[in-house]
């Protein structure tokens, strides 16, 4: 069997579609799959591919759960061998000890791949987040923000970020120690190995402000493979992903990519986001004919409530968002799997129906959520429409709902006019 060069858990499925982007804008061949089979499943599914991909939910899990996914999905990505298994995190590194504890991430990866000293890579520049002497920073709305201060993350209904200094945040979240090697210390790659292999701290966070950085830091990780031939851990944003692909070069000529179908009907976009840029691509495509409904938790069958006006709208040719949160966060926390429960119904109910092909679903969580009550099993990439923005194409046991094509986006993702970006691909709607 021919190993993938790299392979992937991703803590949410948002974050799992942009690791596989990166890898596929350089040639890689790569397949992402949505939950993980077991070792022969796994093996079977790796064949052929330069880069395999396990998509998770362990950035909304507690430290039980967190543990009983990730460790045998991880064990298992290591046994076929690739040159690294990356843990690929949100670029905001949004977590805590009880959600997303991703300090127990690098305890899981050292007892399975050798102690030795965990590179954390959080960076995305061109995705707006870069780490410089061990702090954070995001941009929203054309602002950039340190990461305590930035509007969506530092009120995060779960995970807020109170800390910008990642060393800070992830120390509380483990009791080994983690620390942070500054940029202006990148001599070279062989200088930041050696960095990592002397440390002293089980774990450091990475700065990085460009994409250089990026390939320069991927390299040095690559560097720290040993004689025996066990994958390199490392936890990182869809940076790393990056930098892994660029140092690691383009992969051999594979088939071509399937292509989007052409436009042709309505879509419909399902949002349990909370992010104000959600809220104004919402807006957006509200300004341009969509029909919005607010999803009415209060109402005893919110799901009926929304799916006949739904659908009919849809019937007509108009495309539709559903949304959990149109007027923005509200003092009462989200029932997320109530959320995404009402959401995949919507979807279930409208793509069985046959009146869209192309569904849009806004939140990470709601993401992860929505496509596993699809009961999707893998996706691969058709499209990149725009930056980071990825459509795919579902494969699922149920006849109605494979070949769905969806677009899984964080909160914060996305142009504003993102809603009608995707209507129009392939031509015009």
């Amino acid at each position: 069997m021919t190993s993938p060069r790299v392979c992937f858990y991703a803590d949410d499925f948002t974050g799992a579609v942009d690791a596989l982007l990166q890898f596929t804008r350089a040639g890689w061949r790569g397949r992402l799959l949505l939950g993980a089979p077991d070792a022969a499943g796994l093996a079977e599914q790796a064949e052929g591919q330069d880069v395999l991909g396990v998509a998770g939910t362990a950035r909304s899990l507690g430290p039980a759960e967190l543990e009983a996914q990730v460790r045998p999905v991880l064990a298992d990505l290591a046994a076929l061998g690739p040159e690294v298994v990356q843990y690929k995190a949100c670029s905001t590194a949004d977590s805590s000890p009880d959600v997303g504890n991703l300090g127990r991430v690098v305890e899981i990866g050292r007892e399975l791949l050798g102690q030795r000293c965990v590179p954390l890579l959080f960076a995305q520049p061109d995705f707006g987040r870069w780490t410089v002497f061990g702090h954070h920073f995001a941009a929203e709305a054309g602002r950039v923000h340190r990461l305590d201060r930035q509007p969506t993350m530092s009120t995060h209904p779960a995970t807020p970020m109170t800390e910008s200094d990642l060393a800070l945040h992830l120390g509380r979240q483990t009791a080994l120690p983690v620390g942070s090697l500054p940029w202006n210390g990148y001599t070279d790659a062989a200088a930041v190995t050696r960095a990592l292999q002397q440390a002293p701290e089980a774990a450091l966070v990475l700065d990085a402000l460009t994409d250089e950085h990026l390939r320069l830091l991927a390299t040095a990780v690559l560097g720290l493979r040993t004689g025996s031939g066990a994958p390199v851990f490392a936890v990182g944003s869809g940076g790393l992903s990056a930098g892994l692909a660029a140092a690691l070069g383009a992969a051999p000529a594979s088939a071509p990519a399937p292509a989007p179908r052409p436009a042709g009907g309505p879509v419909l976009a399902v949002s349990g986001s909370c992010s104000g840029q959600t809220r104004r691509q919402v807006e957006h495509a509200r300004a341009a004919g969509w029909l919005v409904l607010p999803l009415p938790l209060q109402d005893a069958d919110p799901v009926a409530a929304v799916t006949g006006p739904a659908l009919d709208a849809l019937t007509q040719g108009r495309s539709v968002v559903v949304a959990s949160a149109v007027d923005g966060p509200t003092a009462t926390p989200v029932p997320v799997a109530e959320v995404a429960g009402a959401l995949a119904a919507v979807t279930r109910a409208a793509v069985t129906a046959g009146l869209t092909s192309r569904v849009v679903v806004c939140g990470g969580d709601t993401s992860s959520r929505v496509t596993t009550l699809l009961t999707a099993t893998s996706l691969e990439v058709v499209a990149n429409p725009v930056g980071n923005v990825v459509l795919g194409r579902l494969t699922t046991a149920d006849p109605a709902l494979d070949g769905l094509e969806v677009l899984l986006k964080g909160g914060q993702v996305g142009p504003v006019d993102l809603l009608e970006l995707v209507r129009n691909l392939g031509g015009t709607r």
